[in-house]
């Protein structure tokens, strides 16, 4: 089987935001962890699923979709940095969304261009 980058950098983010809200979870910050897990793991699932498009304008929406979790993903991280009733978010989880977030945006600016 072929090597997927984006694939495989989601699937590890998906994994840091796992184990980031198991930390918030336990420390009892439910609504937060939730949100975080839900557009985190989204990610990876929206990547997966435009792997299996039905045409490159599909492709390209489901990538946009993936993009826009990212940037939520984005913002609860920096939420839960600028609270001060939260733990940060570990630096490298961070640092694999920043490159998931130019990863994306890099697939979908090649994608349009093919596209035209």
């Amino acid at each position: 089987m072929k090597r997927n980058e984006l694939l495989e950098v989601t699937m590890e983010l998906a994994l840091q935001i796992i184990e980031y809200c198991e930390i918030l979870e336990k420390e009892r910050k439910y609504v937060i962890a939730r949100q975080l897990l839900k557009s985190g793991t989204s990610i990876g699932a929206n990547s997966r699923e435009a792997q299996g498009a039905e045409s490159k304008a599909d492709f390209i929406h489901k990538l946009k979709i993936a993009y826009k979790e990212a940037e939520e993903t984005e913002y609860w991280l920096v939420l839960c940095e600028k609270s001060t009733m939260y733990q940060n978010p570990p630096e490298q989880l961070k640092a694999n969304l920043k490159s998931c977030q130019r990863l994306l945006g890099k697939i979908i600016s090649s994608s349009k261009k093919i596209s035209k």
